[in-house]
């Protein structure tokens, strides 16, 4: 029988209680990796899904909480993660923040908040994130968005650290190489915003008949697609994935 690769190794998802992050966390748990499940506010969220994983597989998950904007917490975070199995193989950079911030309306707290959340915090825990990675040969997976590309009107702040995102995604590959991948999944639509953010079905119907395939995709998709770079990805490094069903066509 052929050895599963991912067996025994140690992954930590940031933002991993909810939504995307956390089909993330279950689709590299159900390829046998431990997971170390990141949260800020998400508290009951992350004890579920902790719970639904150690129920599967004993010593498989743990929770590790911190506001990953107040960068002293970064070190804490990753040698928990460390601490817990001996070793850390995978970061996956999936928490983020996303909210309008039209051209005129743009407070200087607006920048700060999204340019600290989807760039200056996946930067430093990255850095914090490097030794380990380095000893295990490791893999950095950032989850960053079609907009960082295509600027979607309104967010521009958003699109602005996105862009940043993919762009440290190569900067990093180039500078952790050898000895660490770094790579990137761009989603599409894949699961509608909520809260201040949520779209009226007419605006959903518009974005759908955007994409090639017609339709949303959903975070396995997403999953799948991180998946491919932890297990698969040997010879991939500094790439982006667009997972959009076609949209950027």
């Amino acid at each position: 029988m052929q050895k599963n690769p991912l067996a025994g190794k140690v992954a930590l998802v940031t933002g991993a209680a909810r939504r995307i992050g956390a089909e993330i966390a279950r689709t590299l748990h159900d390829a046998g990796m431990n997971i170390a499940l990141h949260f800020h506010i998400s508290e009951e969220e992350a004890k579920g899904l902790c719970n639904e994983l150690n129920q599967t597989r004993k010593h498989s998950a743990i929770m590790v909480s911190g506001e990953l904007q107040e960068i002293e917490n970064h070190q804490f975070i990753i040698e928990k993660s460390v601490k817990e199995w001996g070793q850390l193989d995978v970061l996956v950079n999936n928490a983020s923040r996303f909210y309008r911030t039209a051209i005129g309306e743009v407070t200087e707290y607006a920048w700060d908040d999204l340019l600290n959340s989807n760039l200056k915090a996946p930067f430093f825990l990255s850095q914090a994130a490097a030794p380990h990675l380095t000893k295990s040969k490791g893999v950095i997976v950032n989850i960053t968005d079609i907009h960082a590309e295509r600027p979607l009107r309104d967010y521009s702040v958003y699109c602005i650290s996105k862009s940043g995102l993919l762009m440290m995604t190569k900067a990093l590959a180039k500078e952790l190489g050898p000895h660490v991948r770094v790579n990137a999944v761009a989603p599409g639509a894949i699961i509608w915003p909520e809260g201040e953010n949520v779209l009226s079905e007419e605006e959903k119907q518009k974005i759908i008949n955007t994409t090639a395939l017609k339709r949303v995709g959903s975070a396995v998709d997403i999953a799948k697609a991180v998946l491919f770079f932890v297990r698969d990805g040997d010879y991939v490094s500094g790439q982006v994935l667009d997972v959009d069903g076609g949209r950027k066509l």
